[in-house]
């Protein structure tokens, strides 16, 4: 069963029942929480930091298994199309998750670097191998907001300030559709 979690959107105040040691920030959206026993396990199958892992999910769905992209990538880990076979069921959480992060440990294996991972999901691999001045400014922003609220987890943080900014800059709408989705308050 999920644990409930309520987090005021929009504010650093929050209140939760989940537990304070269960592997990621507790700044999270309710709706990207309500994943958490799902990004531990997916995390700890791929070798991969359970915060990092909740930051992608955080940035591309903020918890929406239903979510697309204008650029047609879906799911809870905006997966592109083409990293799907054509008997997998792109929208189903498992199988997101498995493209998900596969994506994302080959990212982190090609470049050692947490911030070159994030341009790499965002923009692809070989995007992240350019000078930053060549990439796209939906990478720049993406790095960006990965990195600051990845960090602030990282530090323990109880709040995430780069996170509050996302949100101001249209996160929010996403996290509101993300909850409707998942039916949480």
């Amino acid at each position: 069963p999920r644990e409930s979690v309520t987090i005021t959107l929009g504010s650093t105040e929050s209140s939760t029942t989940a537990s304070e040691n269960s592997g990621i920030a507790r700044f999270f959206a309710p709706s990207v929480l309500y994943w958490e026993a799902d990004i531990l396990r997916w995390s700890a199958e791929w070798n991969l930091d359970p915060n990092l892992v909740a930051t992608v999910m955080q940035i591309e769905s903020c918890g929406d298994p239903g979510a697309v992209s204008r650029a047609g990538a879906m799911g809870l880990f905006q997966v592109m199309p083409y990293h799907f076979t054509s008997t997998e069921a792109p929208y189903n959480p498992e199988t997101n998750a498995l493209r998900g992060m596969a994506y994302l440990q080959k990212a982190l294996n090609t470049y050692q670097s947490d911030r070159l991972a994030f341009a790499s999901y965002n923009g692809g691999i070989g995007t992240a191998a350019k000078p930053e001045a060549y990439w796209p400014n939906e990478t720049i922003r993406y790095t960006y907001w990965g990195t600051g609220i990845y960090q602030d987890a990282l530090a323990g943080k109880q709040a995430s300030p780069r996170l509050e900014e996302w949100l101001g800059a249209g996160g929010a709408s996403l996290c509101r559709q993300a909850a409707e989705r998942l039916g949480i308050d």
